[in-house]
């Protein structure tokens, strides 16, 4: 197909088109003139087609308004009324992937498909979900996928309930979500990142219908959307369907989601923090120490690409010298680490776990010596050599497992394109591998180590504590607070929330309607090739 750039097809300005050979594609960057939508459309022969819409949603409190979106806009929708059309539609339908996300400041609503009229099928009712929820007048779905009073008669006592909520207090009593949370939290804030995007049951409560429809409102706009096709398909035809059912029907307007950069720290932070553990339960060796660093940002791609090799070169590998080092020195039951580049700044941490707090001053110690002596001394050339030939493996190998090839190179994208920089910047990789290779000669590494590990006051170092009590508080908290809102209440409050469960009940236990399942569309034999 012949397309030329600065040129209108269906109602989208192509921008720029590139060849991507790292990945046999040709890319098309695409603007929608009359909404603001970005159309980034991957054109390679991989029948396993994919489609997905992301919004930057950055929240801006704990109540967990975004996670409780992505629930709730598949509760039915304008065009595919039932209850649950996803339920339904899956029932007939050969989609390779199928889910939608929550991150800490975007939310992802991903299909796939090697059937064509299935993959146009699934595009259908995700676009009318997320444009056209019903959410927005049907306050049971709030009431179900986010939070509600719950209570049988005028003498129990008050609950509260959803799914979002039950979810996440049992995502936030485990240690392991928790240290990550806490993590993020204080290494950036000041920014979007100091919330927690998935919800705090203690704030989860504070979501009300009008801050709900409200969130929709703002971020689940057109021009706050992100749109991505990748595979074999009709591009002309694709655009056309998107244009004329969903985008022509919007006005493009200003959205404010942009996310601040974090001022670096003047120095490194102390903080200590617990979790729950069972009352009883013993709690020696099972503190969490970390060491964590806020990396560049992540449109700086070679860095990017050098920490995730050094990573492994230092952390994960089996000659690892500063995980043998902190095995060696007894600290602890297991070393981990991450390096999460899937946010503006990305994070570093170095973790030991089954460890004690007063072995905080000693893990610092081992972690600092270890880091001087490698930069002093320089890293070991095959380790290194090692570490960036896994790295140059996997990314030539692209293989994924279960996931379609063309999701985990959306989600990659993400890590530039939400953040006003170049859409395909993380599918081009022959140029940042050959960087780093150069650097790894040049003793770039050991300036990374020194510049961002030593010498990076933009760090902390986190205590994560058991703590037999916190169960016990949480759960007094809760039952007082429960208390003192149904002694707040007037017997006519208390019998509009008996009436509004008994609703919300009767909802859940109703069926859709025959005309209504009919509308949810389903493969025939005829639509699908030998």
């Amino acid at each position: 197909m012949n397309l030329q750039e600065k040129n209108i097809y269906c109602g989208f300005r192509l921008d720029k088109i590139s060849h991507i050979s790292e990945i046999s594609s040709n890319a098309y960057e695409f603007y929608h003139e009359k909404s603001g939508a970005k159309l980034l459309f991957i054109e390679n022969n991989d029948d396993n087609k994919v489609f997905s819409i992301t919004f930057r949603t950055t929240p801006t409190d704990d109540t967990g308004v975004a996670h409780i979106v992505e629930h709730s806009t598949l509760c039915g929708s304008r065009k595919f009324p039932t209850k649950e059309p996803f339920v339904e539609l899956v029932k007939g339908s050969l989609n390779t992937f199928l889910n939608a996300m929550t991150f800490p400041d975007k939310t992802m609503y991903p299909i796939a498909s090697r059937n064509e009229k299935d993959f146009r099928n699934l595009m259908d009712v995700y676009l009318d979900a997320v444009f056209y929820p019903n959410m927005r007048t049907t306050p049971e779905i709030l009431m179900q996928e986010g939070w509600h009073y719950e209570i049988d008669n005028v003498d129990a006592p008050l609950a509260y309930s959803g799914v979002v909520y039950n979810e996440m207090k049992g995502a936030l009593s485990s240690p392991d979500g928790l240290l990550e949370r806490k993590i993020l939290n204080n290494l950036y804030p000041d920014t979007t990142y100091q919330y927690e995007s998935g919800g705090d049951p203690v704030a989860i409560p504070d979501l009300t219908q009008e801050m709900f429809i409200d969130f929709h409102s703002r971020y689940y706009h057109p021009a706050n959307s992100y749109i991505y096709l990748y595979g074999d398909m009709d591009m002309m035809s694709t655009l056309s369907f998107l244009d004329e059912e969903y985008l022509s029907n919007f006005n493009k307007i200003e959205i404010d989601s942009h996310i601040d950069v974090q001022k670096p720290f003047t120095s490194r932070k102390l903080i200590k923090d617990i979790y729950p553990i069972a009352p009883g339960e013993a709690k020696e060796n099972k503190t969490f120490l970390s060491m964590n660093y806020s990396i560049a940002t992540s449109l700086e791609k070679e860095k990017m690409l050098a920490f995730t090799i050094l990573e492994h070169a230092l952390l994960k590998s089996e000659a690892a010298p500063l995980r043998n080092a902190l095995i060696k020195a007894g600290l602890g039951s297991d070393v981990i680490s991450s390096f999460d580049n899937g946010i503006l700044q990305p994070m570093f941490s170095i973790i030991v776990n089954g460890s004690e707090a007063d072995k905080v001053d000693e893990f610092t110690k081992v972690v600092t010596d270890t880091l001087n002596d490698i930069v002093k001394n320089g890293i070991d050339d095959e380790l290194l050599q090692a570490s960036i030939n896994s790295m140059e493996f996997k990314l030539r190998e692209a293989d994924f497992g279960q996931y379609p090839k063309g999701l985990i190179y959306n989600i990659n994208l993400m890590n530039s394109w939400l953040y006003d920089g170049d859409a395909t910047m993380y599918l081009h990789y022959e140029e940042a591998l050959k960087t780093v290779k150069h650097w790894a000669k040049e003793g770039k590494f050991e300036a990374l180590i020194q510049e961002y590990l030593l010498d990076n006051t933009h760090s902390h170092i986190l205590i994560l504590e058991p703590d037999e009590n916190v169960i016990t508080k949480q759960e007094k908290d809760l039952a007082d607070r429960l208390a003192q809102k149904k002694a707040s209440m007037s017997k006519e409050d208390i019998e509009k929330i008996i009436a509004d469960t008994q609703k919300l009940k009767e909802r859940q236990r109703s069926v859709d309607k025959p005309e209504d399942l009919e509308k949810i569309p389903l493969l025939k034999i005829e639509d699908i090739t030998k």
